[in-house]
């Protein structure tokens, strides 16, 4: 069984925790249809188009 020989201080464990909280820029791509930005593998919210094919009918849509 693991035992730590020594005490971590509050200072050193938290340095190593410290980046925990960081997270990535999500990926966003724009829609083949109309153009606006997306994320991928998403319907679009703007038109309703996922891969060239009408999934959601919007009253904005053209």
């Amino acid at each position: 069984m693991a035992v730590p020989k020594n005490k971590v201080s509050k200072a050193r464990r938290n340095k190593r925790r410290s980046a925990v909280w960081k997270l990535d820029v999500p990926a966003m791509t724009y829609c083949d249809n109309c153009g606006a930005i997306k994320a991928p593998h998403k319907v679009c919210k703007a038109c309703g188009y996922y891969k060239g094919v009408a999934v959601l009918k919007l009253k904005e849509a053209e």
